[in-house]
């Protein structure tokens, strides 16, 4: 079953509950959630949710990878499949896939997000998809694996990294806070 609207807004909720500062960076997911726009599909090119991953390990240093396509370290993560059931759902499978890193190894945090992150992603001509907003639903989770098989279609690396190293200030020191 696909991820629902319902299931979304109510995630969105939730997160506000616990980050009401974070309310005004959210109008514009707000305002597509009235508009009952497609959030799960990859083709509402107004914005689509995605699921990302935040993965610590036992020394608190966080999972990197390299996108093969964008030539960026980034955290692991991705579009929602229709066999995801829920956002945090997503975004484990997504690790797994990414990392080769076993779900079993892996124990989230909190079924509440993070961090809510919207951020432009470029054209892309090969996939005939325009400009347009990916809304990404970050998640926390630790684990005391390595590394495994990379996904080698769109990961071209994966290190542990200082949690200095996550780019978004708010995110860092959420993070940062939530491994003390």
């Amino acid at each position: 079953m696909a991820i629902t609207n319902t299931h979304i807004r109510e995630t969105v909720e939730d997160y506000i509950g616990a980050y009401p500062g974070d309310k005004v960076d959210l109008v514009p997911l707000l305002t597509l959630l009235e508009q009952d726009a497609a959030l799960s599909s990859r083709k509402e090119f107004r914005g689509h949710a995605t699921a990302g991953a935040v993965l610590a390990d036992e020394q608190d240093r966080v999972l990197v990878i390299h996108h093969r396509a964008l030539s960026l370290w980034l955290l692991p993560g991705g579009h929602l499949e229709p066999d995801d059931n829920t956002l945090l759902e997503a975004a484990l499978r997504e690790l797994t896939e990414e990392t080769g890193i076993l779900a079993e190894a892996v124990k989230e945090t909190s079924a509440r997000p993070l961090h809510i992150d919207t951020h432009p992603i470029p054209a892309n001509a090969t996939k005939q998809e325009p400009e347009h907003r990916h809304i990404d639903f970050r998640f926390l989770f630790r684990t005391s694996a390595d590394i495994g098989e990379l996904q080698a279609e769109e990961v071209n690396g994966a290190e542990w990294r200082d949690v200095a190293f996550i780019s978004d200030p708010e995110l860092r020191k959420r993070v940062a806070s939530a491994l003390r």
